[in-house]
């Protein structure tokens, strides 16, 4: 077993004896679900307030471990797997982070809960950041459009700048910190821009490629 795969595993079955340990001391109704305004607009039981992560986290586990077995161009994965298990660790470390936050929240502290949270948003899109920058052609991870999967020169260009501006994102999620309120614009604004912004490129580049294969040579 892969290092990273053991501390993923690690943190999924803290999650679990962190909810076994809270399952008393918690509500009979536990929120898990905040507006803009911080305020509690969704609610859970506590089987699931407490489980529901874990269960999901554990499912990850076993789709991490798989990916790069069955991936068709498993051997491109090879070539920078160690930024994509990096970026799967501080993935479930970021999940244990916003499960810690949702039990402190219900056993009575109180906070604002995207400020708490734009750190790690910040440090999870960063590193989302490294690993796309890095990430050859595979069917699981980087920025996958019909166009990058499609060329590797594409996929190539794509994802270097995909990743630049993933990391762009990270740092801006850091304005959520002192400007609560505007949490939207600093989090998940700059993350869907990233988002069409490749896509697009992905699409122009593709049509660029092909249309100078179809040049006449002299």
């Amino acid at each position: 077993m892969r290092p990273a795969e053991s501390i993923v595993i690690a943190i999924v079955a803290l999650s679990f004896l962190f909810g076994i340990y809270f399952y008393d001391k918690m509500p009979e109704q536990m929120a898990s679900h905040w507006n803009v305004r911080n305020e509690v607009d969704g609610y859970l039981s506590r089987f699931w307030g407490l489980f529901l992560m874990p269960i999901i986290a554990l499912g990850l586990v076993l789709l991490f471990i798989a990916v790069p077995r069955i991936d068709p161009l498993k051997h491109n994965i090879e070539r920078f797997r160690r930024h994509f298990e990096s970026f799967i660790v501080v993935l479930f470390l970021f999940l244990f982070y916003l499960y810690l936050a949702t039990i402190l929240w219900n056993k009575g502290y109180r906070f604002i809960l995207i400020q708490a949270l734009a750190p790690a948003f910040a440090i999870l899109f960063f590193c989302a950041g490294l690993m796309v920058e890095h990430a050859k052609r595979n069917w699981f991870a980087g920025i996958r459009t019909p166009w990058t999967l499609s060329s590797e020169q594409v996929w190539d260009k794509t994802n270097r700048i995909g990743g630049r501006l993933f990391k762009i994102a990270g740092v801006l999620c850091l304005g959520a910190i002192p400007f609560p309120g505007y949490a939207v614009y600093f989090i998940l604004v700059p993350i869907l821009l990233v988002a069409l912004f490749a896509f697009v490129y992905s699409y122009v580049e593709y049509q660029r490629e092909m249309k100078s294969q179809e040049a006449p040579r002299p």
